[in-house]
């Protein structure tokens, strides 16, 4: 279901094969609302595009950026020391008495320690890595849509919301950063030949079966095991991969523009793999009728996702 994907969102990189321009209305209102709430996750690569300011709505974005961070470093710099002062607290205690409740103190402590220790080092580096590009569910990331002027990229969550539904659908389907191509005229209705995105991606994961991957049965007694493989096509290149968006209001709620990706069924090599979704891989030539679906019929559209690039999807197994 592309659980997770490491998408392009550096306007200067777009540049060399588009002529898009940054959506500043969108992303200003986006880093203010994350002043009010701390909790939503920006893609630090599309932070990136403001580390180097050229005007005033920039500079004024990169202020609450870097506002942002500060108050995050003092957090989990605050979190780091109480951690540290638990661990020690429970070594103590092993050292008086070997109990099990002081042994999970000691893993409990060790592991956010490890935490807090790897977000204040990701917060403050200053070079932009794949890793900044990856995003899950839920987190905003850059996507490129089509306005009245052109081609723009705007963020967005990563969990589409589709207008007229009630918020608490984000609760009820956990599932909604995927949207199956079997669904569009059903669930996606609202969304498919209206609101259409591109996400230009290089790399997605998908959650399996370790069984399936080996292709067998389970075992008498034995539990499934999750594995995470990483996908990348070959020939290495981008993939332009078919979204849906929606921007969903409420007058009791705050307004939200969110994505899913649109998936289809897999190319033989990630069936095998024990997979059973692949994103649709735009062919270039077909990126411009994708977004500006307004006067198109259904059956073109569904045609211009038939007509899709494939290349061979090698995999990779990350982690259990």
């Amino acid at each position: 279901m592309c659980y997770s994907a490491q998408i392009e969102q550096l306007l200067k990189d777009f540049l060399r094969r588009y002529d898009i321009r940054m959506d500043y209305a969108e992303a200003l209102k986006l880093f203010l609302r994350r002043r009010a709430d701390p909790g939503i996750t920006i893609a630090r690569a599309f932070e990136a595009n403001f580390d180097q300011p050229t005007n005033d709505v920039e500079r004024q974005i990169k202020a609450l950026i870097d506002e942002h961070r500060g108050r995050m470093a003092m957090q989990w710099e605050s979190d780091l020391f109480r951690q540290r002062t638990r661990l020690v607290a429970a070594q103590r205690k092993l050292k008086q008495k070997a109990t099990k409740a002081a042994q999970n103190e000691v893993r409990i402590a060790t592991g956010k320690i490890e935490s807090f220790t790897t977000r204040l080092a990701n917060l403050r580096h200053n070079t932009v890595t794949a890793d900044d590009s990856r995003i899950f569910p839920m987190q905003y990331a850059g996507v490129i849509v089509r306005d009245a002027r052109g081609y723009v990229l705007s963020p967005m969550r990563y969990h589409c919301r589709p207008q007229g539904k009630p918020s608490i659908i984000d609760r009820r389907f956990d599932g909604l950063y995927c949207a199956r191509r079997d669904s569009l005229e059903g669930f996606w209705n609202g969304q498919f030949g209206k609101d259409h995105a591109l996400a230009i991606v290089d790399t997605f994961y998908e959650n399996v079966k370790l069984h399936d991957l080996q292709h067998r049965e389970l075992a008498v007694g034995e539990e499934p095991k999750n594995v995470v493989l990483k996908f990348k096509p070959r020939p290495a290149g981008e993939l332009l991969v078919a979204c849906l968006w929606s921007h969903w209001t409420n007058p009791k709620e705050p307004e939200l523009r969110s994505f899913a990706v649109i998936t289809d069924d897999p190319p033989p090599e990630i069936a095998a793999a024990g997979h059973n979704r692949c994103p649709i891989n735009l062919k270039r030539e077909n990126v411009a009728a994708w977004l500006a679906p307004q006067g198109r019929s259904r059956e073109e559209l569904q045609a211009v996702l038939s007509d899709r690039a494939q290349p061979y999807y090698e995999h990779e197994v990350m982690a259990a």
